[in-house]
């Protein structure tokens, strides 16, 4: 058929998604109704897949970036779930099993906690035919409710991990927003011209172009169903972390203290509206994007609004949000490096 069925889990979701030729559609909704409604989950797959995802995190433990990430999330967000790892742990995933799979599928994979996202040449008409009688196989069932507690660290922390590399990893950040946020657009475009607008951004201006400090230096949000991070990320030479974390922490705060220059602030809108339309310039990206703006409720009209929300910002509230969202003396630092060149044995 030369279609692909894929799933993935994220951190708020997990998706089934189907790329079908529509001459070939009534076969791929077979197979995608197949296994969306009577997964089998062999014993010897399961296990195949747990001991595929624990060298896939043992691996990790040899990238120093994903060190740093993951003890940053972890340290930033106490025991909510936000800082437990998607893939999971080494200690977590061995106490998984089929029996635990199972009743995870048999609790939350029904109809009334699922969003179909259809993109294609096909009328409702057409659709309804396809689909209707296939879903109404698939039984309703109560969704477990539980309690998402926000709890994040309050106190400025440091972490460090010691290692025999040349490149410090560096992760500086705090709590952050939900994606629900009434101030996501004005920080959006605050975020970019702080650290995520890349060699527009001040920070790539102060510590790479003028200092030759970091290749890569960035910063963002990260917003879900739920409050996320904000993060600053750079890598450095051991020698000069404590210089490249200074430097991040002055741009936090001049952001806060003076107001953006009239360039930077149409630079920032200029990308972020031009840009936009790239998100979903294909079918796959449009149904993911679509599946998104369902999942946070943005509106189904959310394509047309956001050239205006952004447009809308102004110098005062950059200057706002930076004052409301950012704090430069209350953050959980991370460094990977070698402790001892960076000066912080």
């Amino acid at each position: 058929m030369g279609a692909s069925l894929n799933s993935s889990s994220g951190r708020d979701y997990a998706t089934l998604t189907l790329r079908v030729l529509k001459k070939d559609l009534d076969k791929g909704l077979d197979l995608f109704m197949e296994v969306l409604t009577q997964p089998v989950f062999p014993e010897e797959e399961v296990k195949r897949e747990l001991e595929k995802t624990l060298a896939a995190i043992q691996s990790g433990e040899d990238q120093p970036d994903e060190v740093a990430e993951k003890a940053f999330l972890e340290t930033l967000f106490l025991s909510s779930p936000y800082g437990h790892p998607v893939e999971g742990t080494r200690e977590s995933v061995p106490r998984l099993g089929r029996e635990g799979i199972v009743r995870f599928y048999r609790s939350y994979y029904h109809p009334n906690n699922a969003i179909l996202t259809v993109i294609g040449d096909m009328t409702n008409e057409e659709l309804k035919g396809k689909l209707i009688s296939r879903l109404e196989k698939w039984p309703v069932g109560e969704i477990p409710k539980l309690p998402f507690v926000s709890k994040f660290e309050k106190e400025q922390k440091t972490v460090k991990v010691n290692r025999p590399i040349t490149q410090a990893n560096v992760v500086l950040g705090h709590a952050g927003v939900s994606r629900g946020n009434p101030d996501f657009y004005a920080i959006t475009v605050m975020n970019y011209i702080l650290g995520g607008g890349g060699f527009a951004s001040r920070l790539m201006g102060e510590i790479r172009n003028k200092r030759g400090l970091a290749y890569s230096v960035g910063s963002f949000f990260d917003p879900g169903k739920y409050p996320g991070s904000f993060q600053i990320v750079l890598q450095t030479k051991n020698s000069s972390a404590h210089e490249a974390i200074a430097l991040s922490i002055q741009e936090m705060e001049r952001i806060q203290k003076e107001l953006v220059s009239e360039k930077e602030l149409e630079g920032a809108k200029k990308y972020l509206i031009g840009s936009f339309p790239m998100r979903f310039d294909t079918q796959g990206k449009l149904a993911n994007f679509l599946t998104q703006v369902e999942y946070y409720g943005l509106g189904l009209n959310y394509p047309e609004k956001y050239p205006s929300l952004i447009q809308s910002v102004t110098r005062e509230e950059v200057l706002r949000v930076a004052k409301k969202y950012l704090h430069p003396k209350r953050y959980v630092l991370v460094i990977v490096a070698n402790l001892k060149e960076a000066g912080m044995e």
